[in-house]
């Protein structure tokens, strides 16, 4: 029994996971029908997700810094129940009066889906990697992948039941009657936001902090400065940032703007477009995923460098995908293009927070995951505004000419993991 409970909590912080990108995707498939209701242009939709990003950036530095000296638990149930009730109250945005200022539908958005959203988003990862690493040592590459898994069974299948939702929602006179004609999709988030609620209400009897063959955990009050310090001064930390950097640039754009490419370049419907991107990329990723935390397992403890050169060769080879993404001549083509792109995707994040543990001391973790997520998400984010920019500008081939800028953002930060493989890894290892 004592070692049932890592893999309980393991497949509890999964199915969180699972809402916590599920909800994320819901966004970037809406946003034809959220456009045409609240009139919303593509830069303004720009700017929701990459403000989404820079609040997720700004508050995952107060969220790591909390993981390392308050209950993990009730931050991560906390995060999952604040953000699920900001996801049904994305449902009812539009244009409202607040002591008599009206407030236009687009600072609403803004508000419950860049700045509420993300803020009870951002609580979440920090404590739940640092959580899985204290339960699982020996087992952590293929913990980490499932809990990985997840976030590619979220954004997977939400495609399909946002496809199928909306066939039933579209048709539906108690919908229209309460949320006007073009109003179907708001049913999606209320529903969503709802069933994580739920779970979160779970969550507060079945998680705990401790392993259950240990003490209770006492957290440490260790200083601000030293958790920066661990960080900001470990080179082969910020090289593995910058290979995550360069994946939440690169997944921000295809999370928020493919199902709208696809759908506008091939002239295919709003469902199928989304549900063909999101359905084969994770599918594909999330048996990449799977399968490289094996890989990973089994090599890291004879080549501990592996983990770190298995990422760099993900990126090399991604980059080629994505400028097929982009370029692809046909629907089926950018399908298979979406695939294969995932596969390189599924190799490197299966191992984003364990190369960052590789190289940063237990007591830093949920610090040193915060300080990661917000050098990602500030700088990943810009990926957002770009391309709404760019299709705000040129159309279609605005959105070709992005996915080339994401295949150099890969190459790049391969070049500067090197950097860590080559030079600074060995000094910086953890040996535990």
């Amino acid at each position: 029994m004592k070692n049932s409970y890592k893999w309980f909590l393991l497949a509890l912080l999964s199915c969180a996971f699972f809402f916590h990108q599920a909800d994320r995707a819901l966004f970037g498939l809406l946003t034809i029908p959220i456009q045409d209701e609240l009139h919303l242009t593509d830069v303004q939709i720009g700017w929701i997700n990459t403000v989404l990003s820079w609040t997720l950036a700004a508050m995952t530095v107060v969220a790591g810094f909390c993981g390392d000296r308050f209950s993990r638990k009730w931050q991560i149930t906390g995060s999952l129940m604040f953000w699920s009730l900001m996801t049904v109250g994305m449902g009812y945005v539009g244009n409202f009066q607040v002591l008599g200022v009206a407030v236009s539908a687009f600072a609403c958005v803004m508000f419950f889906r860049s700045i509420a959203t993300g803020g009870g988003e951002s609580f979440y990862a920090p404590s739940a990697y640092a959580l899985l690493a204290v339960h699982h040592r020996e087992t952590r590459s293929a913990a980490m992948s499932v809990h990985q898994a997840a976030l590619y069974v979220g954004l997977m299948t939400s495609g399909a039941l946002v496809a199928w939702i909306l066939g039933g929602l579209k048709a539906s006179t108690w919908v229209v009657a309460h949320f006007g004609e073009k109003g179907y999709w708001r049913p999606v988030f209320i529903i969503f936001g709802g069933l994580g609620f739920l779970l979160g209400v779970l969550f507060i009897f079945a998680l705990r902090d401790g392993r259950p063959d240990g003490p209770k955990p006492v957290k440490a009050k260790i200083p601000l400065s030293e958790g920066l310090k661990a960080y900001l001064f470990n080179p082969s930390a910020l090289c593995a940032t910058a290979g995550f950097v360069a994946i939440v640039f690169v997944n921000n754009a295809y999370l928020f703007w493919a199902p709208k490419f696809a759908a506008q370049k091939f002239a295919v419907g709003v469902g199928e477009a989304g549900n063909g991107v999101m359905l084969w990329h994770h599918l594909v990723a999330f048996g990449a995923i799977l399968l490289g935390g094996v890989v990973t397992d089994r090599f890291v403890g004879r080549m501990p460098r592996f983990r770190l050169g298995f990422q760099i060769v993900a990126l090399l080879c991604g980059a080629p995908m994505l400028l097929w993404v982009g370029f692809a001549p046909s629907f089926t083509s950018m399908l298979v293009a979406c695939a294969a792109y995932g596969v390189f995707r599924g190799f490197f994040e299966v191992n984003t927070h364990a190369s960052l543990f590789d190289v940063v001391a237990p007591q830093y973790r949920s610090t040193a995951v915060g300080l990661l997520n917000m050098m990602a998400f500030f700088f990943g984010g810009l990926s957002g505004v770009v391309m709404g920019a760019l299709s705000e500008k040129h159309g279609v081939q605005g959105f070709e000419i992005g996915f080339g800028l994401m295949a150099g953002s890969y190459v790049l930060a391969a070049l500067l993991m090197a950097i860590s493989f080559f030079f600074t890894f060995k000094r910086n290892r953890v040996v535990e």
